[in-house]
C-alpha cells in the first residue's frame, strides 16, 4: 500500500474492533478516525500526528469531539492490528508514558483514548529539562560537563 496521505475508508478500531467515525477537521484540513463509539481511540494516517501532538498545535476540534463521551477500557498492552492494511503494528515510545501503536506498511499511528494529551503534556515539559540543566553556574569550566550529567541522571533515577 505504501504511505497515504488520507484514507477515505470506514476504518475498524484496532483496539475493540468498533466501526470508528471519520471527523474532517477543518483547521487541519486533515481526516482523522476516532472510535466514538467504542474506546475514544484515534486513527491518525501518515504525518497527521505532527499536527497535533505539541501543545502549541491547535487540537481543540479533537477534544471537543471526545468531550462528556463515555469509552469501554481496552487492554493496551494488546498488539494493534493497521485497520488499513491488516498487519501487526508496531510500539514505539516504551520508556515514556505513552506506547504509539505504528504501522510499518502505510505509517499510520493508533494512540488510545488519552494518549493524545499525555503527549503533548509530555513535550512541553522537555525543553524545560534541558534549560534547567544547560543553565548557567560559576562552576569552573572543567567541571561543568561533569555537573550537567549528575543533573540529567538524577531526573531519571
Amino acid at each position: 500500500m505504501g504511505f497515504i496521505d488520507d484514507n477515505t475508508q470506514t476504518l475498524t478500531c484496532p483496539a475493540c474492533g468498533k466501526e470508528m467515525k471519520k471527523y474532517f477537521l477543518q483547521d487541519s484540513n486533515v481526516n482523522i478516525d476516532i472510535c466514538l463509539d467504542g474506546c475514544g481511540g484515534i486513527f491518525f494516517d501518515n504525518r497527521e500526528l505532527e499536527k497535533f501532538d505539541e501543545k502549541h498545535e491547535n487540537a481543540d476540534e479533537i477534544f471537543a469531539i471526545l468531550k462528556d463521551q463515555k469509552f469501554i477500557e481496552v487492554d493496551q498492552s494488546k498488539t494493534r492490528t493497521c485497520p488499513l492494511c491488516d498487519i501487526p503494528m508496531v510500539k514505539h515510545g516504551s520508556a515514556s508514558e505513552v506506547e504509539i501503536d505504528t504501522c510499518n506498511i502505510c505509517g499510520g499511528k493508533f494512540l488510545d483514548y488519552g494518549e493524545l494529551e499525555k503527549i503533548r503534556n509530555q513535550k512541553i515539559q522537555e525543553p524545560m529539562v534541558w534549560a534547567e540543566l544547560l543553565e548557567e553556574d560559576k562552576t569552573p569550566k572543567g567541571n561543568k560537563r561533569r555537573l550537567f550529567f549528575e543533573k540529567f541522571v538524577k531526573r531519571f533515577i
